[in-house]
């Protein structure tokens, strides 16, 4: 009996909690009202109910679009242009467009954005989205030429693709190289080998941005390319190629990548080199490893190796 009215005192509580659990929860204050959230009535409580205005998206207008785009404001672009993501408006277009060059990296991201979002007005003929591929092309300032590439990569259209690829083998500019090599990355498409092209461009910057959208893109074939990177003339490179080669899983260079971790005269190739190899599986580098965590002369790479040990 006292095991039966324990059950039913405990049972009471658990309902007595839930019932104030929901009264609570349908209001704002003990002995309030439910507040209304279900949309009901015309304009603004139709369709967000009684939420506060001050709690609500916003939607932007053409005129707030161009006033933004003309303030050359990062903060008030990026947050006008993303609650207009659904505006149409033809006349906002020649507005927008020229932030694809603006200085500011933010202001070329979110134009890029907001126009590919655009139904008419811009991949029509000798509209935004033509006229950047010419930019690329044939554009006489290098700076716009790589912000042209950018802008491409933002774009998510596959003609870029080509563009970028040209601009990567054939633009006299590093800069342009580079933007190219970073928007094929962004496009997920390695340019027909292109991006190959890119990595052994004669610019370490180049090199770096290629080795960046190797890691990024779907399927890329090149990791020859790549492991040919880890005994580069550039630190960074190295470093990066390491890195790209761990984010590949490519574990048949682990030759290559064992020969960088006892040997790279930068310790920053050699704790990448360490990383990787902890990450690859292969415990054959177990001795090379042990080597490293007691003989290198430094602490970093010591115990890089110490942590690959333990991973394999």
């Amino acid at each position: 009996m006292r095991r039966s009215h324990a059950f039913q005192i405990a049972m009471g509580c658990f309902l007595a909690a839930a019932t104030f659990a929901a009264t609570d929860a349908r209001s704002d204050a003990p002995g309030a009202p439910p507040r209304q959230v279900t949309p009901s009535g015309p304009g603004f409580a139709g369709v967000y109910g009684q939420m506060p205005v001050s709690q609500a998206e916003f939607i932007s207008t053409p005129d707030q679009i161009k006033s933004a785009a003309l303030s050359a404001a990062p903060t008030a672009i990026w947050e006008t242009l993303e609650h207009g993501e659904k505006v149409e408006c033809l006349d906002c277009i020649s507005v927008v467009a020229p932030l694809l060059y603006d200085a500011n990296s933010k202001n070329r991201e979110i134009a890029a954005w907001w126009l590919r979002r655009r139904v008419f007005g811009v991949f029509g003929p000798g509209e935004v989205y033509e006229q950047t591929l010419q930019t690329l092309a044939s554009g006489t300032n290098p700076v716009n030429r790589a912000y042209a590439a950018s802008a491409l990569g933002e774009f998510l259209y596959a003609p870029g693709i080509a563009a970028c690829a040209t601009a990567i083998t054939k633009d006299g500019d590093a800069r342009v190289r580079a933007a190219a090599a970073s928007a094929l990355g962004r496009l997920n498409d390695d340019g027909a080998g292109a991006l190959t092209v890119g990595l052994v461009d004669t610019d370490p910057g180049v090199r770096l941005a290629a080795l960046a959208s190797a890691a990024r893109i779907n399927s890329f074939s090149g990791v020859s390319m790549v492991a040919s990177l880890t005994v580069d003339s550039s630190g960074d490179v190295r470093r990066r190629s390491i890195e790209v080669l761990e984010a590949l899983h490519a574990i048949d260079t682990v030759v290559a990548v064992a020969s960088v971790a006892q040997s790279d005269a930068d310790p920053r190739v050699r704790a990448a080199a360490c990383h990787a190899l902890g990450t690859f599986g292969d415990s054959s580098v177990v001795p090379l490893l042990t080597k490293v965590s007691t003989n290198d002369s430094n602490g970093l790479v010591r115990d890089m190796a110490q942590i690959a040990i333990l991973s394999l």
